[in-house]
Parts: structure tokens; sequence; C-alpha cells
């Protein structure tokens, strides 16, 4: 009675853990599914170009946006941010158009130097025409604490995140007049520091959530193996001397 008791025990941890690496598994895979999915809007968003109002209107994917308006003042400097292996910022400035739509621009990457004193900053002023993609912001991680911090120069933000009410109202813009999406500047445009147009910075790419997806689900097989094995292998018989 005691050995059914301990093998019931043991099956139902055996199945939570299998139960648990599997929905695990899953979860990398509808990642892998998502991050390809917006990989392959790139290429036929940027076949036809839209005014910031025409895509922040259209059903919410990427969109390529050709406007022109003019910068507003403040700029929010997403930290924690690298590239080619290096820690930084990204900038970003408020933009706004001449029909009135709004969208945080982003103007590119900077390093962020070892005592993490800004340099000098020298955000865009006055009318400009602009061209990029249209697109979700860079991942964040778990919202800890407030998402702006001030700098020390005026209308200089340092941000964790980007949540785009809180934005709008460090920056003195009128509330819900940001979108969730930014616009990933045109590296091709003149001025602004260095960017690309990567989708997942910072983030991994689906052929990794693949793998580890793999990973997991192979966890789950092993549990169980291990669980069947213990099952059915042969008890062990005692010794003929303790049986008199």
């Amino acid at each position: 009675m005691m050995r059914k008791h301990t093998r019931l025990i043991g099956w139902v941890a055996a199945l939570l853990v299998i139960v648990g690496f599997c929905q695990l598994g899953r979860w990398q895979l509808q990642r892998m599914h998502e991050k390809q999915a917006l990989l392959d809007q790139q290429v036929p968003a940027r076949a036809q170009a839209l005014t910031l109002a025409q895509a922040l209107s259209a059903p919410p994917r990427l969109r390529w946006v050709d406007d022109h308006g003019r910068y507003l003042p403040g700029t929010v400097l997403l930290d924690n941010q690298t590239r080619a292996g290096r820690a930084g910022f990204k900038l970003y400035q408020p933009f706004q158009t001449r029909d009135g739509a709004r969208v945080l621009v982003d103007l590119g990457w900077q390093p962020m130097p070892p005592d993490r004193r800004l340099p000098p900053l020298h955000p865009p002023q006055g009318p400009a025409d602009v061209a990029g993609l249209l697109a979700p912001p860079p991942a964040s991680g778990i919202a800890l604490g407030p998402a702006l911090a001030a700098t020390g120069q005026p209308r200089i933000w340092l941000a964790n995140r980007l949540p785009p009410a809180e934005v709008a109202r460090a920056l003195a813009l009128p509330a819900g007049s940001l979108p969730d999406r930014v616009l990933r500047l045109d590296p091709a445009l003149p001025g602004g520091y260095a960017r690309d147009l990567d989708l997942l910075p910072n983030t991994l790419p689906p052929s990794r959530h693949l793998g580890y997806a793999v990973q997991w689900f192979a966890l789950a097989l092993t549990v169980l193996v291990v669980a069947l094995v213990l099952q059915f292998r042969p008890r062990r018989q005692p010794p003929a001397d303790s049986r008199r």
C-alpha cells in the first residue's frame, strides 16, 4: 500500500513537470511564429509608402511611412540598448506631421560612457521630411520602477521602457497623442545617429526560440521516459534469509 501511494505521488509530480516543460516549449514556438510573422511583413511594407496618419489608422502591422512635419521639443533616451556588443541608448524625438499625427522617431543609437554621464545631445528641431518603418518599440524587460527619469539636461529623459501615456506626459504632449509604435528612421536619411532597420534588436531571433522549444520538449520527454523506467523496472526481491 505504501509503495502504491509513493508511486502515485511520483507520477503526479512527473506529470506536473512534463506539463510545465511542454507549456514552456509551446510559448517558445509562439514567440518564434510571432517574430517570424513580423519579419515577413518588412518587405511588403516598404513597397507601399503611407503618410503617418494613414499608417496609424490602418490595422497595426509594419507600415512604411513617408511624410513631412516638424520635430517637437523633448528627447527620450531608451537605456540598455546594445549595438555590436556595446551598451548604449537609443534617442527618440516626438514628431508631428502637417495633419497633426504624432509619433516617436527613432533617431539612432549612441554608446553610453562607462561613467554613465550623458554626452551633450543635439536633437533635431523644426521642419523635416521623415521616412521609415512604423513598428513596435524595442522589447522591454520586467517593468520595475518608473519608466522615465530626469537626466539633468533640460527636456531630456532617460527611459527603461516606452509606455506611450507616460512618455506623452513627460514631454508635455496631449494625453493619448502618442501611438504604441515608433518610427524607425530610414538609415539612408541624413542626420541622426547610428541606426538600422533591425526589427529584433536586443532579443532572440526566431531560430533561437525554435531551439529552446526543442530543448523544453526534449526535457519533457526525458522526464516521461525516466518515470516509465521507474514504473516498470523489476522489483528487487528480498534476500531468502529475510523471508524465513
